[in-house]
């Protein structure tokens, strides 16, 4: 009788041992699969203004319904192009700052302009009409033209940073940054600060017995003291380059607020548009090889909060999955993200709210 009770138990566990699995499956796949976005919270504070949420947006905001759009929205903070000196379809920057500095309550927004430092660009009016484009193996004209965008951004150029000429652009008497100041900008967003890291300039530079690296600390600390002559409350953010700390790690995390990453997760192909199946959601390749892979960028970003700056991070998704999962780990990590589409044309379509 023993032998009989002991027999239909094992046969009992037998019939059980699948749904055990199925569970155990189920488990596993609920915690690593399944991502909430609000999962965690992370924030920062940029004069006096609390930045959960944000918005960034360069693209097709010489529309006032587009501005409008965007101004309905409720991000604490905005990335925007300020548009003033396009060679074409200039934007009303009086009415795009007039309209975006206040969200719709009336709260006062970070509102930040987008600029490329390390590249020149040929659509804009500082472009002279005696100037020459670089070809991939040719300098251009003037001089501090050194090359063509790598990652396929029609009309984008690699500069000499460190030149004079370009230098004045940027800081002279009634250069860029006063102007984007005397719009009433809260401050700039630093795109292609990693030119330093580009192939052919740093080449250049040490041509002529430059550190790529210092040069690039130093323009960046020439635009912090030129904004902060003009308004204490001057914000500068760059976007990438995370390695750049490791120059001058406090020298260099003085002179910045903050910084932005694109691609830690996801990432789409330059030129792509906001339809395009390539806008968002690749991952892997060159993009994300050695020092660039994910979880080397989480480790690098890691040492601005360990300074005290806030990180920004910018991921380009398509799948409402994928924007998901970046939301979830960005902000896992202390970090406080957005999930768009590589044109940045509109309002991203997968916002946190």
């Amino acid at each position: 009788m023993q032998e009989k009770l002991s027999s239909m138990r094992k046969f009992r566990l037998l019939k059980q041992v699948p749904f055990f699995f199925f569970i155990v499956f189920l488990l596993s796949y609920c915690e690593d699969e399944i991502y909430d976005p609000h999962a965690f919270e992370s924030s920062t504070f940029l004069n006096g203004i609390m930045v959960e949420y944000w918005m960034y947006q360069i693209q097709w905001l010489d529309e006032y319904e587009a501005i409008d759009e965007l101004d309905n929205t409720e991000y604490e903070m905005l990335v925007v192009e300020p548009g003033f000196n396009f060679i074409d379809f200039a934007y009303d920057t009086e009415y795009l700052v007039s309209a975006l500095k206040y969200r719709p309550g009336g709260e006062k927004r970070i509102l930040l302009a987008y600029i490329d430092i390390g590249q020149a660009e040929d659509y804009r009016s500082y472009w002279g009409s005696n100037w020459v484009a670089p070809t991939k193996d040719h300098k251009g004209t003037p001089d501090f033209l050194i090359t063509i965008d790598p990652d396929g951004w029609s009309g984008n150029y690699p500069v000499a940073y460190w030149d004079p000429d370009w230098k004045s652009l940027w800081l002279g008497p009634d250069g860029l940054i006063q102007k984007i100041i005397e719009y009433g900008f809260d401050g700039i967003y630093l795109d292609w600060v990693e030119a330093y890291d580009d192939d052919k300039v740093r080449q250049e530079a040490e041509s002529v017995g430059l550190n790529p690296e210092m040069e690039m600390i130093t323009f960046i600390q020439e635009m912090r003291a030129l904004g902060k002559g003009m308004d204490p409350g001057f914000l500068i953010i760059p976007q990438n380059a995370p390695y750049l700390l490791d120059e001058d790690p406090e020298l260099y995390a003085s002179i910045i607020d903050g910084i932005a990453t694109e691609d830690t997760w996801y990432y789409g192909e330059g030129d792509a548009d906001w339809d395009d199946r390539k806008a968002g959601d690749l991952e892997g390749g060159d993009r994300h090889d050695d020092e660039y892979s994910t979880e080397n960028r989480i480790r690098q970003n890691k040492k601005y909060l360990s300074h005290g700056l806030p990180v920004f991070t910018v991921d380009y998704c398509r799948d409402d999955y994928n924007a998901d999962e970046v939301y979830f780990k960005s902000r896992k990590n202390g970090f406080i993200p957005i999930v768009t589409r590589v044109s940045l044309t509109q309002p991203t379509e997968t916002p946190p709210f």
